[in-house]
């Protein structure tokens, strides 16, 4: 039975083209949306990890002390749970940064090392917030030799809200376009299903059963799945190639990644065509006339 269901599925798509183009370009366009919802939200998600590594600096001020003890405290302050790097700034190198920012208006300040030694750390990710940063702050502020502990509070809330707000759009966007492109293919399934009633419902007077009338549509929406989601992988890349070469910031993605990718959109192609193609002979079949 099954090699006859792949052959008969194979002929179907050769003998209904018409049905066969509308369903498989039904599908091409809905995974490509759905692709390029999905490059979307990675490139946001990108974007926000940046965002938290510039958000999520600390910065420890230290009263005047040895160099020993500025090295263990440097020490200490790589090694705190949360820290992805630290940089120990000597008070020549901070004289140094403030000539650079400055230019000729420190001038005055050049012969009076004022600024002190300190230390910055950059936080992972995962502790860019509110509490992690403001329990990371307390811990650094309770040290001994050190000052001041700093770090851009204000810019840390603005970007918390706008990065929940991004994902909120991200999501109800990529949920609408979802529940459109599932719409649109089961839409254009039935109607390939359907114009191709007469012979189902001649397979049913001869005695045919449901699961034998089903099984070459469902091979054939999964071809049609496959082609569209090769369709599909194509246009994506070349979306992709396009616009990195207009926004060098996004960056080529790599090749594990496009592997993946290409896999995922291959898979959801077949099981596209494969439920599609299954609901809209299922359903048919329960209102085929046989009179």
């Amino acid at each position: 039975m099954l090699p006859y269901a792949i052959k008969e599925g194979f002929s179907g798509f050769r003998r209904a083209t018409f049905s066969s183009v509308a369903a498989t370009s039904a599908m091409t366009v809905a995974l490509v949306l759905v692709g390029l919802i999905a490059i979307m939200m990675f490139q946001a998600n990108s974007v926000s990890e940046w965002l938290k590594q510039r958000v999520g600096e600390v910065e420890l001020f230290l009263v005047d002390t040895t160099d020993d003890v500025a090295t263990a405290l440097f020490e200490r302050a790589k090694a705190t749970p949360g820290v992805a790097e630290a940089e120990y700034v000597s008070k020549a190198q901070a004289q140094e940064i403030f000539k650079q920012e400055f230019g000729d208006e420190a001038v005055v300040f050049f012969e009076d090392a004022f600024l002190p030694a300190s230390i910055k750390v950059r936080v992972k990710p995962a502790y860019v917030n509110s509490d992690s940063l403001n329990l990371l702050v307390a811990e650094f502020a309770s040290w001994n030799r050190v000052d001041e502990v700093v770090f851009n509070r204000p810019l840390l809330a603005k970007v918390q809200g706008n990065l929940r707000m991004l994902s909120f759009v991200g999501v109800a966007i990529g949920l609408l376009v979802l529940l459109a492109s599932i719409f649109l293919v089961a839409n254009t399934i039935r109607l390939a299903i359907y114009a191709r009633r007469l012979m189902i419902r001649t397979m049913k007077l001869v005695g045919a059963t449901d699961s034998f009338v089903r099984q070459p549509f469902i091979v054939e929406g999964i071809i049609q799945g496959l082609i569209a989601s090769l369709l599909a992988i194509f246009i994506i890349w070349v979306v992709q190639f396009a616009v990195a070469a207009y926004v060098p910031q996004i960056g080529d993605p790599s090749t594990m990644s496009m592997f993946l990718f290409s896999m995922a959109m291959l898979a959801s192609g077949i099981l596209l065509g494969w439920i599609g193609s299954e609901n809209a002979v299922r359903r048919f079949l329960r209102n085929v006339s046989l009179h």
